[in-house]
């Protein structure tokens, strides 16, 4: 024991035992792990630095957003599966999709048209897809309206034509804003044009307008008007689904001008002709849904029925479009 008497010696023995224990703590916090090398001519103060540094960064750090500063549970946080379903649901929509084979889908168009057309003429003297019949009928329509059987015909082909250059209207515009080959829009305006006939079935099955082919004789029963708007909207859909995709030689609404593009093909006999085989066979899809329209409705007596027909075989094309394969050039 230091007498009191000798301050000097009794201060020195006290910071060799202070840095005595300091040294065997150190040492063993670092066992395993041994400090970097201390830089030549470092002070005691400086030595106490590194030390309170290391002790800091062994801790380990509090769990991000806790407060507490208790140490984190070791599970990965979880991923929200809603987020990750509109993500994949998101680029999946937003793909283009392959023409490859698409002809396929509206060649059945060309049968939807041809079996509504029909069906619609049988009752109400109409129609709602070829617009060139409505234009003649309209101009007869002022010309001889009390020598004609129907004098009112006149005014609901001026309806389907309204409509169907309305229709022409949203679907372009819809088309061009959304992507024309985008998956998201092909279902959209697809299943738009099934919802739209399933509404005019509805309303004839339920009775809102008279569908029975026996009773149909007053001409200016004027909400017949609604089956044959909408049904003229709908059928805008089509054709321009078809130039979209660039399958202008199937238009489905048209036969004209697809006779005209069958005969004057210089290539007409050409044994490889895609365009020609797709000609001719949209001429005979909107034939046979003509006489397919014409036989049901003398067998049921009642316009609907070819209509929820006519509704299914768009559901069908809708989901086709839905589950159709992807472009390449959209994959990549």
């Amino acid at each position: 024991m230091l007498s009191i008497q000798d301050p000097e010696k009794a201060m020195q023995a006290l910071a060799a035992e202070e840095w005595n224990a300091k040294t065997s703590d150190l040492d063993e916090k670092t066992r395993h792990s041994p400090p970097p090398e201390k830089p030549i001519g470092s002070s005691s103060s400086e030595e106490s630095s590194f030390e309170r540094s290391l002790d800091k960064t062994t801790e380990a750090p509090p769990p991000q957003g806790s407060s507490t500063g208790e140490p984190p549970s070791g599970k990965p946080e979880p991923t929200k599966p809603s987020r990750t379903f509109l993500h994949h649901s998101q680029i999946y929509c937003t793909a283009e999709v392959s023409t490859a084979h698409a002809d396929i889908l509206f060649l059945w168009c060309c049968f939807i048209s041809g079996l509504v057309d029909s069906t619609i003429y049988h009752a109400f003297g109409t129609f709602v897809s070829m617009q060139t019949g409505n234009t003649i009928f309209l101009g007869l329509g002022g010309a001889t309206p009390h020598r004609t059987s129907k004098p009112y015909g006149w005014a609901k082909s001026l309806v389907s034509i309204a409509c169907f250059c309305f229709g022409c209207l949203v679907f372009s515009h819809m088309t061009r804003f959304f992507g024309k080959l985008r998956r998201g829009t092909l279902v959209a305006s697809f299943l738009s044009q099934t919802l739209i006939i399933f509404v005019a079935a509805t309303v004839v099955q339920c009775r809102v307008v008279n569908g029975s082919f026996d009773t149909i004789t007053d001409d200016i029963d004027w909400d017949t008007i609604i089956p044959i708007a909408l049904l003229s909207f709908q059928s805008a859909g089509q054709i321009v689904g078809s130039r979209a995709l660039n399958l202008s030689e199937i238009p489905t609404v048209v036969l004209t001008s697809m006779l005209h593009d069958i005969f004057a093909d210089p290539r007409i006999v050409a044994k490889d002709n895609v365009k020609r085989n797709r000609r001719v066979l949209a001429f005979f899809a909107i034939l046979i849904g003509a006489i397919c329209g014409g036989f049901i409705g003398e067998g049921t007596r009642r316009m609907q029925t070819p209509l929820w027909i006519a509704g299914a075989l768009k559901l069908v094309i809708t989901l086709a479009w839905a589950f159709w394969s992807e472009s390449q050039t959209s994959a990549v």
